[in-house]
């Protein structure tokens, strides 16, 4: 049975699940009535973290035009451009064995494509959500529900894998920015 986190909650992963290596980390969201005439694009990315907390280079953010990231451990499996239907609306494969030692922290982070000219915002989405499931079993290990928090946010960092003491953990931030996909990448260290 999943663990369900709240906002700022941190879980062990890998200790409490021995021999764990590949996880799904599944994203999920949908959006509510909207008449503003313009389709609603939800994207989720992951930005690999050094110590300092910030991406080593491009290679180091993975979303739809980058899929593939630490040597090959972090695979994002493709754009959903609607989110339609039940279940994952995006899915990253993460090997926790194989993350190159120089990254500490892999943040999952879902942003609103253009949001600023389309008029968009997380107020307009509701039931976002991240998992995390054993990528050998398909068992729900961890699950976060995001709530309704939001309101202007374009972006939201909905939590990270985390090295700690050797093991993996899972940290539920639940963090909303203004700015977009645009003001994540500046914060984590890269350029738009």
């Amino acid at each position: 049975m999943a663990i369900n986190l709240s906002k700022g909650q941190k879980v062990d992963l890998t200790k409490s699940n021995p021999g764990l290596s590949k996880v799904i980390v599944g994203l999920g969201w949908d959006t509510n009535k909207y008449d503003g005439g313009q389709d609603f694009d939800l994207d989720s990315s992951v930005f690999l973290l050094n110590t300092e907390g910030k991406t080593a280079s491009d290679a180091d953010f993975i979303f739809y035009n980058n899929t593939t990231g630490a040597a090959g451990a972090v695979e994002h499996t493709g754009d959903n451009k609607t989110g339609e239907g039940e279940g994952d609306d995006e899915q990253v494969n993460v090997d926790l064995s194989a993350i190159p030692a120089a990254i500490e922290k892999a943040t999952f982070a879902i942003t609103i494509h253009d949001a600023e000219s389309r008029g968009q915002n997380f107020g307009q989405v509701s039931n976002s959500y991240v998992r995390i499931v054993n990528g050998d079993t398909n068992e729900e290990l961890i699950r976060y529900d995001l709530g309704e928090d939001f309101s202007i946010e374009t972006a939201v960092v909905v939590g990270e894998l985390y090295r700690h003491g050797g093991e993996w953990k899972f940290n539920a931030i639940g963090s909303g920015y203004q700015g977009g996909l645009e003001s994540l990448v500046k914060d984590f260290g890269l350029n738009s």
